[in-house]
């Protein structure tokens, strides 16, 4: 306790992820939720979907060559993959298709035809794999064939087309030259010249070069391309199957699942790690308390053997008796920082029979006047005499005549000034005989704990803190905010206090929140509000240690520190410590 708290170092990334995550597994319900309806997506798709069926043809494309043997050929020469793979899916490709079909009897579209048709290309290759889906297998195989060999048309076509323009543009610059050789013939036979006989012989080499490349042309190989592989009849139906769209509806819902947990993780005021916890209230963590359920009904865990929830609370005691801070004044005040108190009261009876365990002589205060209930749940022995910080002038009133001695097995016992409703809690709160109890701490080998209410519903807390330093925050690390801790830090250190550490307890479970609900509900309803001016003879709460609240307290957390009239003034005592403190 006595070490710095350290700061989460920004270049500690594994421990930030770790961190992260450990946070976004805290909605394990959004998580299961994505998960559920990834796979219900997933089902729906593979059961509501109707079967179909792929056949896959593979085209091998090459360019028109006049002889594909010769030294340096290419097969790639001209072509354009990426062109052809248009081509293959364009509507002239489609046309040829639907006519090709027709004749066997299936009577399609165009554009419901090209609809099922996928044309990829493997890289680095002049293949066009031709893959058609469709609902029955024999439909896929003839479909694919039909594109396939329909493409292969089309480009043979294509190139014979371009073929035959380019003779006829050769043929058409041939004929005036074959005119103009003629014309030139006949005068060479009339006049006798060597100008004649030149032009001659150059439209002769013209007309030369030009047949040549008209016979290059006719001789070229024009074939388009060879279908490698034939499309065959499907057996099994296409896409992906119901265990494979399972998984795949399980990574989807599981990262829907992360989404929805990250989302609400950002939206979350509660505290979303114990570091951030540590950071926020500015003290170190003294310990975890882990859920027993042999603990359910009993207060004190210490005094049952075997017990790893009493073992903690002695850790929690030990580091606490050695803090410097602690040592030095030997008090304690616990509380929580709103709503529910009762594990804030199972902290403060265990840490106390925890010290007393540890052979000091113990006094535990319950300083919450509004709803006490200490007494009746530790099941106290009995009253002990007059203690030695009641002044002999004051009347049987609390705290004077509220001791109460526990005994705890095999740990040995501790004193309990148990707690009274009374009429004006903060005069009772900061009147001479409490001050006079929290003196005891002074005494060697003495300690002082004093439960409060939580400290952001009720100002009793901060009313103690300038005779109580020491401050142990017992709180949900799930129920808790942020800004609630940063305010509790605030105040205790304005009061004159300082938080010594924080006490995490695992809080109640959904089921048994419900219960605690029903059955203050029940005592509620089942149980009158004490009247003017009753109580128990002893002084003690009439109700015992139900946690019912009779008297008007709704357990709003807006409530601040004010004058609660719980019984008439009527009747009352004259002097100020009567008057302060109330007696029933």
């Amino acid at each position: 306790m006595t070490h710095p708290i350290r700061a989460l170092e920004d270049q500690d990334e594994p421990a930030l992820l770790r961190d992260q995550f450990r946070q976004l597994l805290r909605y394990r319900a959004l998580l299961a939720c994505g998960v559920v309806v990834g796979l219900l997506g997933a089902g729906w798709l593979a059961l509501s979907g109707e079967d179909t069926y792929t056949s896959t043809g593979e085209v091998s494309v090459r360019s028109a060559t006049s002889d594909p043997f010769a030294a340096g050929a290419s097969a790639d020469k001209g072509i354009n993959i990426g062109s052809e793979r248009q081509t293959a899916v364009s509507d002239a490709v489609g046309t040829v298709a639907v006519g090709s079909l027709a004749k066997s009897g299936d009577t399609v579209e165009v554009g419901t035809l090209l609809s099922g048709l996928q044309v990829t290309n493997p890289p680095n290759t002049l293949v066009l794999r031709f893959s058609y889906t469709s609902r029955t297998p024999g439909q896929a195989k003839a479909r694919a064939q039909a594109l396939a060999e329909a493409y292969l048309e089309i480009r043979r076509e294509r190139t014979e087309n371009s073929i035959d323009n380019m003779v006829d543009g050769y043929r058409a610059q041939l004929k005036p030259l074959t005119e103009q050789r003629d014309r030139l013939a006949e005068q060479e036979t009339v006049t006798v010249g060597n100008d004649v006989t030149s032009a001659r012989a150059n439209l002769i080499v013209s007309i030369s070069e030009l047949s040549q490349k008209i016979s290059e042309l006719r001789a070229l190989d024009t074939t388009p391309g060879y279908l490698n592989k034939k499309p065959v009849v499907p057996e099994t139906p296409s896409g992906a199957g119901l265990p494979l769209l399972l998984g795949l509806g399980g990574v989807v819902g599981l990262a829907l699942g992360l989404l929805l947990s990250w989302v609400r993780l950002v939206f979350d005021p509660a505290v979303r790690s114990t570091r951030e916890l540590v950071r926020s209230l500015g003290a170190p963590l003294l310990g975890t308390l882990p859920r027993e359920r042999a603990a359910a009904g009993t207060l004190l865990a210490i005094g049952r053997g075997g017990s790893r929830l009493a073992e903690e609370y002695r850790a929690v005691a030990f580091r606490i008796a050695y803090d410097p801070s602690f040592a030095e004044r030997r008090r304690l005040l616990v509380t929580a920082p709103r709503g529910d108190n009762d594990m804030a009261t199972a902290a403060a009876a265990n840490l106390a029979a925890a010290f007393a365990e540890m052979g000091r002589d113990v006094l535990l205060v319950e300083a919450d006047l509004r709803d006490p209930s200490l007494a009746g749940e530790l099941g106290a022995a009995g009253r002990g005499g007059r203690p030695s910080w009641a002044a002999e002038r004051e009347e049987r009133t609390w705290p004077s005549d509220s001791r109460i001695n526990v005994d705890v097995p095999g740990s040995g016992a501790f004193a309990l000034v148990a707690g009274r409703r009374t009429d004006n809690v903060p005069r009772a709160l900061t009147s001479d005989p409490v001050g006079r109890i929290l003196a005891e701490g002074g005494r060697p080998g003495a300690v002082v704990i004093v439960l409060a209410p939580p400290v952001l519903s009720y100002a009793d807390a901060v009313a103690l803190i300038d005779r109580v330093e020491g401050v142990v925050v017992v709180c949900d690390p799930r129920a808790v905010h942020r800004s609630d801790l940063e305010r509790i830090r605030e105040i205790i250190g304005a009061a004159g206090g300082s938080v010594l550490g924080t006490l995490l307890h695992p809080g109640y479970g959904r089921l048994e929140r419900r219960a605690r609900r029903k059955a203050a509900k029940r005592q509620g309803r089942g149980r009158p509000a004490p009247p003017h001016g009753h109580g128990g003879q002893d002084g003690t709460d009439v109700d015992g240690p139900g946690r019912a609240d009779t008297a008007g307290h709704t357990g709003d957390p807006t409530e601040t520190l004010g004058l609660r009239t719980l019984d008439s003034g009527a009747g009352r005592g004259g002097n100020d410590h009567s008057s302060t403190a109330g007696h029933r």
